[in-house]
């Protein structure tokens, strides 16, 4: 028991710990294995009636639009076996839940995203396979900081080292998966959260590597013929992809803030209409990213068809996403940008004929898409690099998601499509800087524990006591009040060497809380304190006082 209580004590505080680096590589593996059987019940479902994974286009006309209606069924059945209420998934609601839960996952929602989202990607749906690969990682190793009562502090940092483990174990890319969550999710950087991200990360790619092997999705990538004869063209491609990002972003949230009045039966149906009736016609809109990105660089497209299938992949994807269809956005993003790079160098072999190949633009269509869309210009980066293995991409790819992200945002004002749906969605995702900081620390590791439990009501006896310890003593009445529940009010003298004695109710404050909900229940008064138990409210661990959180916000240190 005390061996726990240490731990967690050790485990409240901003610092670097190997027991939270040991948590974060067991987090990590359990979150990957996770993703593993989500993705082998996608790949299973679709090996019923697809000759190869994401090869829609091997279906009849009829069968493709059949196929997201029977999704659309499935997924409203189990979400009607939950209680619709928990339908909300995705990274938007693990953020919000980050802000206003420390990263715990309420267990429906999980189940939703899990079973929802494997539908919905066998099924045809644009959607990717990142987002509940976030959503179940943040699930699993928050449950475990959970089961163990670790300070919330520390649950909050599980949660994002298990997103980072279900990125790497999706894609094969911890170091974009270590910068998604540090430029998206948590967007602070901190030594102390960094490395057991990194930890993370490095177990979920090495969990899914040896399962899968060591090979990307994305094979078609070879060595790169960019140079700065291009770089003009580069910058012209990051324009047309910030402008295109702008309407994308904007239209999805147009959709979800207009559909919010519907309930989500007639919501889904009719984002499985869409998703039919479009790729009855264009086939490889469907599905994730795969499909659009064979078409394109594959089978030496005319302009036009390309074009024809970057309309239906946006409709497609904006619809379905917006329309509350459970799934990521990353995958579908990833496919759109490669369709417009392919299309602008289509254009430039055109104007400029060169031996260039499309996939060179390709690569840089995703970069600058995926930058521009989620305001995270270096996870986007370091994702290309990673998915090419190409070190060489690195100043085409920056020159790209730096016209992209300034056209994007300078011109339109465009923003993470996260945050966008999640203010449309009115879901919480913000909290004062002050309420940010004290949230980085757990009340049971900064609690003064040096206490004098007196069952007495009586001044004098009290303060004859206060000569008999040090000036650090707290002393701690425990009574009944009219209602006959045990209360503990706070003793002080009102100066030192006086018996005249100040008394200050504490109020009750769970040990796995943090600083945050300290100073939340203390600054209307701006006094007072409150005391920590662990299990019973009547077994008083130690306090906090307002003076004390006041000091950690002034000195970084909570001594008086």
């Amino acid at each position: 028991m005390k061996m726990m209580i240490q731990l967690k004590k050790r485990l409240a505080l901003p610092q670097t710990s190997w027991q939270l680096c040991l948590l974060a590589a067991i987090g990590g593996f359990v979150s990957a294995m996770l993703v593993v059987i989500f993705i082998f019940a996608i790949e299973g479902i679709q090996s019923f009636y697809l000759s190869e994974k994401e090869d829609y286009s091997s279906l009849t006309a009829l069968s493709r639009f059949q196929l997201p209606i029977i999704g659309a069924i499935v997924i409203l059945f189990f979400a009607w076996l939950t209680g619709y209420k928990y339908i909300r998934t995705g990274i938007p609601f693990v953020l919000h839940r980050l802000k206003i839960a420390n990263g715990v996952m309420p267990l429906r929602n999980t189940i939703n995203q899990f079973i929802g989202s494997t539908i919905a990607l066998a099924t045809g749906f644009s959607v990717g396979k990142e987002g509940p690969a976030v959503h179940l990682g943040a699930a699993c190793s928050s449950y475990i900081g959970s089961k163990l009562n670790l300070p919330y502090n520390a649950i909050r940092s599980l949660s994002a080292c298990g997103i980072a483990a279900g990125i790497a174990a999706c894609f094969n890319t911890p170091i974009a998966a270590v910068l998604f969550v540090m430029e998206v999710i948590l967007r602070e950087y901190k030594v102390h959260i960094f490395i057991p991200v990194m930890i993370a990360a490095i177990v979920g790619s090495m969990t899914t590597s040896t399962i899968f092997g060591p090979v990307h999705e994305f094979e078609y990538f070879t060595t790169i013929s960019l140079d700065s004869k291009h770089y003009l063209t580069l910058v012209v491609l990051g324009v047309v992809l910030g402008v295109i990002a702008f309407i994308f972003n904007r239209y999805l949230v147009l959709i979800i803030k207009h559909s919010a009045r519907f309930h989500i039966i007639p919501r889904i149906l009719t984002a499985a209409f869409i998703t039919g009736a479009i790729g009855y016609a264009v086939p490889y809109a469907m599905g994730t990213d795969l499909s659009a990105i064979d078409f394109s660089l594959q089978n030496n497209p005319e302009l036009q068809l390309l074009l024809a299938l970057l309309v239906a992949k946006m409709l497609m994807t904006i619809t379905t996403l917006g329309l509350g269809i459970p799934g990521g956005i990353i995958g579908p993003i990833l496919g759109i940008g490669a369709i417009i790079g392919t299309c602008i160098s289509i254009i430039n072999m055109y104007l400029f004929p060169t031996t260039l190949q499309a996939s060179d633009f390709a690569l840089m269509g995703m970069a600058g898409f995926m930058a521009a869309t989620l305001n995270a210009p270096l996870a986007a980066l370091l994702c290309v690099v990673e998915l090419s293995n190409q070190i060489e991409i690195i100043v085409p790819a920056m020159i790209v998601i730096a016209s992209s992200c300034i056209s994007s945002g300078q011109f339109f004002r465009n923003r993470s499509i996260f945050i966008m749906q999640l203010e449309v969605q009115g879901l919480a995702y913000r909290r004062p800087p002050i309420e940010k900081s004290l949230q980085r620390v757990g009340a049971i590791g900064v609690m003064q524990e040096q206490i004098t439990l007196i069952a007495d009501n009586d001044n004098k006896t009290i303060a004859s006591e206060f000569p008999k310890h040090s000036s650090h003593q707290y002393f701690i009445i425990k009574k009944e009040n009219i209602q006959g529940e045990l209360e503990y009010i706070w003793c002080q003298p009102e100066h030192k060497k006086d018996n005249n004695l100040i008394r200050q109710k504490l109020i009750p404050l769970c040990s796995q809380s943090t600083l945050a909900e300290a100073y939340l229940l203390l600054v209307k008064k701006r006094s007072g304190g409150v005391y920590i138990y662990q299990d019973n409210p009547n077994d008083i661990m130690g306090i906090i006082t307002f003076d004390a959180i006041r000091s950690y916000l002034l000195k970084g240190k909570t001594h008086q």
